[in-house]
């Protein structure tokens, strides 16, 4: 049985998706409360793996939290943390627990987050990750040739920032990405929609893979000024500070910039993903201001 996110895609709907880190801490409990709130209003919960390098539960076992939950998620596994054997111990692990989506990432650099004296190992990076699920999904034992307890079911996906000036290595990044396996395509926050734009029409279509358009809440003036600090390739134009700098309500004009957002981008891409950090039980609010709901 494919996933839901594998056969919206395949059918050319829209695809709406939502992001959700895991507690920082043993209990689960106030995470899975925020993701009942996006049941029904997303296709899937997008799990984190150490955003930022900053220590949260496993994307594994909240992933698995909300199967049970009836929820379905989209596993993120970076390779900044683990070797090449628990990384793929990872992957059988995920299809066993019935966790088909998958999105393959390199990871942000340790000194980004709260312990920088902790040790990166990058055996592998996204195009290699993918690959091994690729090769997973063929049956295909990296030692012995093919796997003895039958082959896994993943839909693998990677990440892209339509942002990036340099087109010409986005264009060759995403190439590899799709030649490694990777069936859909997540972007990182975008606040320009001429760069989705350009995105889709040079790199995405051209190739034939599905893109889910990034796009992140922003609470105040001092939180999008934050962001363009700190979070790797945002550039939020002035525009969009200025609009959030003049307003009596800057959350408001948060959800209203983002709604905005989400209108557009969706008729540009294959669908829309929603990052609201620290504030995810406002998705289904942003949804809502953009009068967007649930195609199958």
């Amino acid at each position: 049985m494919k996933s839901k996110l594998q056969q919206t895609l395949e059918k050319k709907s829209k695809v709406i998706t939502a992001e959700l880190m895991p507690p920082r801490g043993g209990d689960p409990v106030r995470s899975l409360k925020i993701a009942q709130l996006l049941k029904h209003k997303v296709h899937a919960v997008n799990i984190t793996d150490g955003s930022r390098a900053v220590m949260r539960m496993c994307s594994l076992s909240m992933s698995k939290l909300l199967l049970e939950n009836g929820i379905e998620p989209i596993m993120q596994i970076s390779c900044r943390d683990r070797n090449k054997i628990a990384l793929q111990s990872d992957i059988l692990g995920a299809n066993a627990l019935g966790i088909k989506n998958i999105l393959c990432i390199t990871g942000d650099s340790v000194k980004a987050g709260d312990q920088p004296d902790a040790k990166a190992v990058h055996e592998f990076e996204s195009v290699r990750l993918l690959k091994q699920i690729q090769a997973f999904n063929k049956g295909i034992d990296p030692t012995f040739g093919e796997l003895s307890d039958k082959k896994t079911f993943i839909f693998s996906g990677a990440a892209a920032d339509p942002s990036c000036r340099n087109q010409k290595s986005l264009k060759n990044r995403v190439m590899k990405k799709k030649e490694a396996g990777a069936q859909f395509i997540q972007t990182q926050m975008v606040m320009e929609k001429q760069n989705l734009i350009e995105f889709c029409e040079q790199i995405s279509n051209p190739l034939g893979i599905p893109v889910i358009a990034g796009i992140f809440l922003l609470k105040s003036y001092k939180n999008a000024l934050f962001v363009n600090k700190f979070v790797p390739g945002a550039n939020i134009p002035e525009n969009i500070l200025n609009r959030l700098k003049d307003s009596k309500d800057p959350l408001e004009e948060g959800l209203k910039i983002a709604a905005e957002q989400a209108q557009d981008f969706i008729n540009i891409a294959n669908g829309i993903h929603l990052m609201a950090v620290k504030a995810e039980h406002l998705i289904p609010k942003i949804l809502e201001k953009a009068n967007l709901n649930l195609e199958y």
